[in-house]
């Protein structure tokens, strides 16, 4: 290698759903960036994602947007948008090599890309992660999945996708062993593949000074929730089940006096919102206005308590070390809940019996102490864990990016 090569500064590579109103995606990359920008300063980073100009605004990076058809996440049902959406599949794939080709490294950092817990169609980003993967291979770029979230999936197209875009990944590792089973059952050998905790974990907690709820607060995090992908033809009625009995829940805890603040993870989740709000219609329940995953942590740090549906959601209670009562929708939920050591303390997202969740909250809220002696125990592990997720990334991924470099210098 030439000194030339070895001072040329790695160019990094960022992708995903990001800057697409999920603070949980945002948050994974935040949480990248910080490491990149510790360990790796001379990085230059750029993203392919959804919202390119949030990214751009909050993260100063720059960042070109991951589909050409702007009404990607739309469903198309006139033969012109079906055309357009078609064409844009095409366009995209180019773009992505084209993308792929500038970069030493391309990373995708956390989130659940390798599931379809939540509504998924397969011609969206499964196919764009394929793409992805798929170039890097073609192009020797190495693409690195890390801590992501994996899980059975039955749609066979989307299962295909996802198991060759692991297939296709220079480096893998999982946010739990779920996701690292869920591959191996796809195909995918997983032998060298690791298992970290969710980058999320490794955003800085709030110091006392900034935390910014009211003191004495329980804090639900909601959810647009519809169930899973092969629950699409009872979505309406899962959502309607879910919205009553988190309501009838919330009504509980006003009528005993508590202060509530609700919580999102997502901009889809804001009529959840509203119509809690507009039902229980009480000066005590109050929405709380967070755009990252920093504001969650700082209005759960003071609450006595958090029930929450959305992953990224409990990641942020369990991180600043506020007992925590899961409102689960799928497997990852619950084995995050058990990696921290609140197993216990879960209840059914699609089956919300208000009475049941009460006596579970008031049990939580009973072992408020013991529960927040466990939770700072565990957050020391994973603090040091996560140090050893950057440090496999480093070893996996920049000596990568040498030998790219010292591969372009000698063409």
């Amino acid at each position: 290698m030439t000194s030339t090569a070895r001072r040329t500064p790695p160019r990094v590579g960022v992708f995903g759903l990001l800057g697409s109103g999920n603070l949980g995606n945002d948050g994974s990359l935040e949480a990248l960036l910080n490491h990149l920008r510790a360990a790796h300063p001379d990085a230059v980073v750029d993203g392919l994602c959804g919202g390119p100009d949030v990214v751009a605004a909050r993260f100063g990076i720059p960042a070109v947007r991951l589909h050409r058809y702007r009404g990607e996440y739309r469903t198309a049902s006139r033969a012109g948008a079906i055309a357009a959406k078609g064409l844009g599949k095409l366009v995209d794939a180019v773009r992505t090599a084209a993308w792929v080709r500038r970069h030493d490294v391309v990373i995708v950092p956390g989130m659940g890309v390798l599931e379809a817990t939540l509504p998924l169609r397969p011609w969206g980003f499964p196919y764009a992660l394929f793409l992805l993967c798929a170039s890097g291979r073609l192009l020797h770029t190495p693409v690195a999945l890390v801590g992501v979230g994996a899980d059975a999936i039955s749609d066979p197209a989307t299962r295909a996708l996802v198991r060759w875009s692991a297939r296709l990944a220079a480096y893998r590792s999982y946010r739990d062993d779920l996701s690292r089973d869920a591959m191996r059952a796809m195909g995918v050998d997983t032998a060298r593949d690791e298992v970290f905790p969710d980058l999320a974990f490794a955003l800085p907690a709030p110091p006392p000074g900034v935390r910014s709820g009211p003191p004495g607060s329980v804090c639900v995090g909601v959810m647009a929730f519809h169930g899973s992908n092969e629950d699409r033809a009872r979505a309406e009625e899962i959502h309607r089940r879910y919205l009553e009995g988190t309501t009838r829940f919330v009504r509980a805890l006003a009528g005993e006096g508590r202060r509530v603040r609700l919580l999102t993870g997502d901009d889809v989740d804001r009529p959840v919102v509203a119509a809690i709000l507009d039902a229980v219609d009480s000066p005590l329940v109050s929405a709380a206005e967070t755009s990252s995953l920093t504001g969650l942590m700082e209005e759960m740090a003071t609450a006595e308590a958090v029930v929450a549906t959305r992953y990224h959601n409990l990641v942020c209670a369990l991180r600043v070390g506020t007992p925590t009562l899961a409102l689960s929708y799928a497997a990852k939920s619950d084995a995050l809940m058990d990696r921290m050591g609140l197993g216990a303390f879960r209840h059914p997202a699609r089956d919300v019996d208000p009475d049941q969740l009460l006596a579970q909250f008031r049990e939580l809220e009973k072992r408020s102490t013991e529960l927040r002696r466990v939770l700072a125990t565990r957050n020391l592990v994973v603090a040091d864990q996560l140090r050893d997720q950057f440090a496999a990334l480093t070893t996996a991924l920049f000596p990568a990016a040498d030998r790219a470099h010292t591969s372009r210098e000698k063409t």
